[in-house]
This record gives C-alpha cells, structure tokens and sequence, in this order.
C-alpha cells in the first residue's frame, strides 16, 4: 500500500509488538518498532529503502514515543511516532506520555526538521479563535480536554497542527470511524517554521490501514540541497562461477591465450594482473552493481498477491456501503490471505528443508540467517559520524576526513620505548629459490571465500599457475622487491557491536590486501617457520595446537586444585591494540635475534616500506595516508611476525605451560598467591612496556579458583584488576576461560 500510494515515511502506533527491533516487512521497506508487553500499545516508524538505509540514530523512549532520525536531501529529519493514552487512562499515564514526548522534542536541534506523526486520541475540534498560531479551521467536530492537551504542546514546542490547515471533505478529515462514529484523533505536526514546507495533508478514506484508523498522508516538499554524484556500488567479477567445470575450462583457455608465455609478462605485474581479470569478466561476467534486496519476503507468489488485491477491494465496497453483506465479504477475504500466505511460507520452508542436506543448502541457510540479522539493525550505514567532542557530522567530506583522521592516529601512534644498545648479529646466508611445491602448499592452504579478489582463479588455472607464479615469487626473492601495486590496502572498519555506533573507539579495522600478496607472504612464512622456534607458551596460529589445547590444560590445572582444596589465582591479560603498536624497528631485531636469514628480514622489509592505505566506509573512500607502524591487519604473515616478537620481548618472564599461555595477544599468568601473579605481570609488563607495547588496563582481568575469605585484591601499578568471582560451579568457571581465551 505504501508503495502504491508513494508514501515513503509513515508513523504507527498500537503496534502491540514486544521487543525494540527493526525488519524488513517487504517491498524495500523496512520497520523500526518498540514494545514492551506484547499486548498493548508499541510505536513504529516505516521507512522506505532509500531512507532506512541513511537511518543515522533511533531513539526507543517507551512503547508510546520513538524517534527515527534521517539523513535525506542534505538535511536531517526527525520522524517521531506517539501514541497517547486514551480518554480512559489515568491522568498520571497521560502526564508521563506528555513529559516523555516533551523531552524528545526538547531534545531535536533547531537546524533539523521534525514531523510528528501521532495517535493523540484527543479531538482538536473545528475552528481555530485565540489558537491560530498553531492551528487552521479545518479540524473536527468538537474539542475535548485531551484535544486541549495537544494544541497546548503545540504552543510549547511551536509546532502547527498540520490536518487543521486544508480544507477537505468530512470524509477526508475523519481518522477514526467505527460502528458509525466519527472522529478525528490522528495528526501529523511539525514546525511552524516549516509550516510552508507542507504541501498538502488529508486521511485516505478508501484504503484499509487497520479496522477503524484510516491513514492520514502529508505531503511535504523539500529543497534539496545539491548532492555529490552518488556512486554506483561496484561490478564485480562473478568468480563464484570457476566452481563450474565448464567455466573452469574456458576461463583457463581464455588466460592462456592472452598470457602467451611466463617470460614476457613478469616485467609487468599490474598489467598481467589486468589480463586476468579482463579474461575473467570476458568468461565469467560481472554483477549488476546494484545491491541485493531484502529477502524476508522471498516466499512470496502471485497466488498471495492476488488474493490481497481482492481483500483491498473488499474493504473499499464495505466503506463505500456498509452493510452486513459487503461486511461479511470482507470478513471472509481477510481469512482467505491468511490461509493463503500459510501456504506459500509451508512450500518455501519445504523447498529450503530439501536443500539443507546439500552443501549449497548450507551457504543458503547461512545466508538468509545474515540477511535476518542484517535486516534487525537499525543502523545498516553509518553515513554520520561524531568527532571528538560528541558533535554529529554528516557531509560526506567531513565523513571521509574524519574517518581517515581517527585511523591514520590510530595505526601510526608510537608509544615511548627505550633505546637498544647491544647490536645484533646478522644471519648472511644463501637461501634456495623459490620451488613449485612451496607454490602448490601455499595455494593449498589458502581459504575459498575469505581473501580479496579471484579466490579461486589460481586454484582454476593450475600448473599455468604454478609456474607463473614460481617464477614471480622467485624474482621478487631474488631483487628483493615486490610489485608497487601490493603495496596499496583498503582498510575496513568493523563495529564491534557495542557501544555507540557512531563513535570511532568502538570500530577496529581491517586491511584488505590482495590474494596474490598472500601467496607470497605464505611461502616466505613457510621459510621462517624453518628457522625459527617459537615458544611452547604460545597457541596462536601454531601447527598442530589450537586454543582447545590451552583450554584443556587450563581446565586440568583448575581440577587438580580444586580437588586439593587449594586456591589458583589467574591474571587474564589483553595487550593494547597489539598489531598496531609493534614498531617496525622492534621487529627487524627481533626477526634477526630469533636467526632469520637476513634475506628475509630484507623481503619482509619491503613488505612494509612504502605501504598506504585508504579507508572505505559508507560515504565512499578516503585519500590514500602512509602507514608507518604496526603490522600488516589480515595479512597472512603477520600472526607469524606478532608470536615472534612476543617470543622474544617476554623470552626471560614467561613460565613453562600451563602456568603461562598465550594465544597471540591474550595472555593467562597462574600462581598459587596473588602475590606471584603480582610478581609475574609486573614483569611483563616492564618486559613489554618498554619496547612500546602496552597492558590493556580495562580489558585485564583477575579470577581465583577456591577462593577462601580474606584474599586480597590483585593490583597492577597501584590499580586494581577487574574480578570474576568462582561461584563453585565448574561449567561456569570454564565459560570464563573461554570469553577470555578464545579468539
């Protein structure tokens, strides 16, 4: 209906929906409600797609008042949904929806538009004598008291009546109409400010919203303001398709004529590359660059669609003459959509349930859990943003600024360290070339689905690629320098579902790098896991140890106490944005201390020299900044160059297993005294801190297994940790051992 009568925003209310959600009802457009019994009242405000997806903040304030605030034509529209007490209820109820109300309208700037839409179950009446700043003639009936209330919060707020303001028919000004009553109880008001704005407002009188309310439309006209050219979402090569053996074929005969020979083409990696994907887009094709639709209507059919067609009529002959007859008729159709809808969701839950046991059926039940997921946010975008002092930004240019600023300080912050004075020395050493079967391991443990790019393109090609890439890698070891195209990333920034959604601090990111890259970073990996021993202590990306062994042995440790009626003190350790504050130097000695080949050390180096990165949000992408420290986020090498450095800063503190475990940055120190665990994190924290890695403070936490009375408090410079207190129940006391361990 509201996509037949192009409404793009609309406010209800008696929703009787628990919960505080949004979902996607169909038809691009998607509903933001709030209840909380399930059994009376509840708002909602229904946003058409083009608006749900600018939804900048959604404010739940009981089940009579909600805000939607939208980013539309340049400007900042408030939509507010209420729904006042009827006649009936106690007039504190009332006073309580008028203060609520009063507060969120309070709480809107002047610089941004609002438009309430609202059940205020009062009559306003005709006439407008002594109220016409916030009123026309054009209301109903008479006035009543709640009817009173509302033109007395239009005077507060400044805010218009807009109903009052056009002259229609009876017909087309009554809101509510049952068993022969009439009235008018539903308006839609804004500021008088913007009174001009409004082009024009009347209530549906043939359209069947609910039983007794009839929808009541306002036309409001917007200067927009000039927009930035919108930019298309991306076409991208259909890849998923090499996983047919008739594409397969085609593409590597496609690539293979256009490569001609290995020799020619390693000169120029950006073009060979280029070929590829030319190729690519020649056999497999690209998307439409338009983004996916909702599917929580994917059980729709025409049978469904029919039949609330004739429903809608019905409705409109029964208002037309009501009469027992057109009332049954309409009655029945009701029923019949019902019975009809049941159907078509049972077929396509049968056709999805014979799916299941194949393994497409699996990615498609993944996928439609996502989509539902993704379709209960009320955020999708976050097109603004706030800077550091709380204000909302929401031009794109101060958007993209902002968002480059935050992660350009965020992954180039040095800390203070002290300076090394004893030297290193280095390993000169020849190293092997680069062989086919180190290339066929590393193309091996690549994973379909999670890198940038062709994921499966070198996989399709083959021995082709084998040796093209074989001679590739085996240049770049050889002039230890790689193609200027890997050195670009694109940085994504992932909310980590807490906190303020608009907030910087509560985003990490993540570098995506190209998959080639990650070949060439396996097979140098591969070569330094040769030369290098890395500590029992650690878990983390480790051949043949995972984090259920540092659990496991965690647990025993645990039992074994326990049954001796002994008390085990645990100190749970995070380091602080470990990734981002290795310093560069730091690694380079660390790399030559554990015995890496200087070799190496050299091609690692220039992974890192010269690299740059751009971050990409919703408002598109930021200028290109240089990162200076740190290492590489997603890159496959880099949990390998993390643990090595771990390995050898904490070399001289770090206790045999299971009394010290880490898995990459977090860390778990047991002793038998809070004093020992004192001891011990005291000197990882000098043996780390000094080299500029830092303890996380607020993520550092203390738990004691057998915790008799009096033991003290654990400390950590003066300040005291953050406690888990052991309820004796053991599935407890390992479900903290997994909130903290597990990655």
């Amino acid at each position: 209906m509201m996509e037949r009568r192009k409404v793009d925003m609309l406010c209800v209310q008696e929703t009787k929906w628990k919960g505080s959600k949004a979902r996607n009802i169909g038809g691009g457009f998607k509903l933001f409600y709030h209840g909380v019994d399930g059994k009376r009242n509840g708002v909602g405000v229904i946003l058409k797609e083009e608006y749900s997806k600018s939804v900048v903040e959604v404010k739940r304030v009981s089940d009579r008042v909600m805000n939607v605030k939208v980013k539309a034509e340049g400007m900042m529209i408030n939509v507010i949904s209420a729904y006042a007490p009827q006649v009936r209820c106690e007039m504190e109820e009332k006073e309580r929806f008028s203060s609520e109300l009063d507060k969120v309208v309070d709480g809107v700037p002047r610089k941004e538009r609002l438009v309430i839409g609202a059940d205020f179950n009062g009559h306003v009446g005709e006439g407008n004598r002594g109220d016409e700043e916030v009123m026309g003639m054009y209301g109903f009936k008479e006035r009543n008291v709640e009817g009173q209330m509302v033109v007395g919060f239009a005077k507060r707020m400044e805010m218009a009546v807009v109903n009052t303001y056009f002259k229609k028919k009876e017909d087309h000004r009554v809101t509510y109409k049952s068993g022969g009553r009439c009235t008018q109880v539903d308006y839609v008001l804004c500021r008088r400010c913007n009174l001009k704005e409004i082009g024009d407002c009347e209530v549906l009188a043939g359209n069947s919203v609910a039983r007794q309310h009839r929808m009541v439309v306002c036309r409001m006209v917007l200067e927009a303001k000039k927009k930035s050219r919108r930019v298309r979402t991306e076409r991208k090569i259909s890849w998923w398709k090499l996983k047919g053996e008739e594409c397969s074929v085609r593409f590597r005969e496609e690539v293979r004529q256009r490569l001609g020979g290995v020799e020619e083409v390693l000169d120029d990696w950006a073009n060979t590359a280029g070929v590829i994907r030319e190729a690519a887009r020649k056999v497999l094709g690209v998307t439409s660059g338009k983004r996916k639709q909702d599917k929580e209507m994917w059980w729709w059919n025409e049978e469904v669609q029919e039949s609330i067609r004739r429903k809608r009529l019905a409705k409109q002959k029964w208002d037309r003459q009501s009469d027992e007859k057109n009332r049954q008729e309409y009655k029945e159709m009701r029923q019949q959509v019902k019975r009809d809808v049941a159907r078509a969701k049972e077929k396509a839950y049968e056709e999805l349930d014979e799916r299941l046991d194949t393994k497409e059926g699996e990615k498609d039940l993944y996928r439609l859990a996502r989509q539902r997921d993704r379709a209960g946010k009320d955020v999708l975008q976050v097109r603004a943003v706030k800077d550091g002092e709380g204000n909302v930004l929401t031009s794109e240019e101060t958007v993209l600024r902002r968002w480059r600023e935050y992660f350009e300080q965020l992954i180039n912050e040095e800390n203070q360290r002290e300076r090394r004075l004893d030297d290193v020395e280095l390993v000169k050493q020849e190293v092997d070339r680069i062989s086919k079967e180190e290339v066929r391991a590393a193309i091996k443990r690549m994973k379909s689905g999670k890198s940038v790019g062709p994921d499966e393109a070198w996989r399709c090609l083959g021995e082709m690629a084998v040796k093209f890439l074989t001679r590739l890698f085996d240049r770049i070891l050889e002039g230890e320098k790689m193609p200027e195209k890997w050195r670009r990333s694109v940085l994504v920034s992932i909310f980590k579902h807490k906190g303020d959604v608009q907030s910087f601090s509560n985003y990490k990111g993540i570098k995506l790098i190209s998959h080639t890259i990650k070949l060439w970073e396996r097979v140098v990996e591969a070569r330094q896991r040769e030369e290098v021993t890395i500590c029992e202590q650690q878990y983390g990306f480790m051949p043949r140890k995972s984090i259920t062994d540092a659990l496991f042995a965690l647990r025993m440790l645990m039992e074994k106490y326990r049954e001796g009626q002994k008390e085990l003190h645990c100190g749970f350790v995070d380091l602080e944005k470990a990734y981002n504050r290795v310093p560069r130097e730091e690694l380079w000695y660390c790399m030559r201390k554990s015995g890496v080949s200087e070799k190496y050390v050299r091609v690692v180096q220039d992974m890192y020299e010269d690299s740059v990165t751009a971050v990409k949000c919703a408002v598109g992408m930021t200028d290109w900044f240089k990162v200076k420290v740190g290492l590489h986020q997603g890159s496959a090498l880099s949990p390998f160059l993390f643990a090595g450095v771990t390995d050898r800063l904490t070399d001289e503190v770090r206790q045999e297993s299971p009394w010290t475990m880490m898995f990459t940055d977090d860390i778990v120190i047991c002793g038998e005294s809070i004093e020992q665990v004192e001891k011990s994190l005291e000197r990882w924290r000098y043996a780390l801190e000094r080299r500029e890695m830092k303890l996380s403070r607020s993520k550092t936490e203390y738990m004691c297994v057998n915790e008799r009375e009096g033991s003290g408090v654990m400390r950590l410079q003066g300040e005291s940790w953050r406690r888990w207190r052991s309820s004796g129940t053991w599935g407890q006391q390992c479900k903290v051992m997994e909130i903290v361990l597990e990655k």
